[in-house]
């Protein structure tokens, strides 16, 4: 996602081996929907949201479900580091751990995935450190250049993929993997219809770009929980910067390094 990793050779990542996901996955009770609608507003001012309490949770907090990460947004500490990183029982590309309810709902949406459709799904990246990050964003710097970079790839401290709340999935077979056009794709179309079910926002939508700063994104996967999640589905809001009501996004402050 965001903060994506590398670019590879090829453009097109290698699967190894597949794990299959063992046992039955916990369900994840879904909320009863809301009849809401609502229009953003020029001035960034909280959106309406009849039925759900946005003050529940922090948006600045690292290690809240809710913590808002852009380019004008940086994780506080910039070294932040979740407690409870886990690796979950389903297929890697990279074998890189989540946060434990990320987990939880990621092994629901691809057993539901491959229950209901017939699909395999596997995890491209999870959580990356501060580190890793800067290994990453280096690497996209030295193929597309600092503005090429900016569009694709978050500055160190501003991945979302840091505080584990994040997952960029595929499908098995590796096409598309990490492209706009895995949007299109069977399990692109099925994960965008139903990621939000298990506590998933498709976090960077192809309308969202002023708001958010990076081009589309429809494999990269935002945990936010089935409650907040089922709302922005309902109310069509796209963006956590629209809902809370905090500035668009672009860009980083002019002058900013990091």
């Amino acid at each position: 996602g965001a903060g994506r990793g590398a670019p590879s050779p090829t453009g097109s990542p290698t699967l190894p081996p597949t794990r299959t996901p063992s046992g039955t996955p916990s369900a994840t009770a879904a909320p009863e929907p809301t009849a809401t609608e609502s229009t953003a507003t020029a001035e960034p001012t909280p959106t309406a949201t009849p039925g759900i309490d946005l003050a529940a949770n922090s948006v600045d907090d690292p290690a809240s479900v809710w913590v808002v990460v852009n380019k004008l947004r940086t994780l506080n500490p910039v070294d932040y580091i979740p407690a409870d990183l886990v690796h979950p029982d389903v297929r890697y590309v990279n074998r890189q751990p989540m946060r434990q309810a990320t987990a939880d709902a990621l092994v629901a949406l691809f057993a539901a995935a491959s229950a209901e459709a017939g699909l395999a799904l596997a995890v491209q990246s999870a959580y990356r450190s501060y580190e890793t990050q800067v290994g990453v964003y280096a690497g996209w710097v030295s193929t597309r250049g600092h503005a090429g970079a900016d569009a694709t790839s978050a500055r160190p401290g501003h991945s979302e993929h840091q505080t584990g709340w994040a997952v960029d999935v595929v499908g098995a077979s590796g096409a598309c993997a990490l492209e706009i056009c895995w949007g299109d794709t069977p399990e692109g179309l099925w994960v965008g219809a139903n990621a939000h079910r298990f506590g998933f926002l498709v976090r960077y939508k192809p309308d969202a770009t002023p708001i958010t700063g990076y081009e589309s994104e429809p494999y990269h996967l935002r945990y936010v929980g089935a409650e907040l999640a089922q709302h922005l589905h309902d109310t069509g809001i796209e963006t956590l910067e629209r809902l809370f009501g905090l500035p668009d996004a672009p860009d980083y402050a002019p002058g900013s390094t990091s």
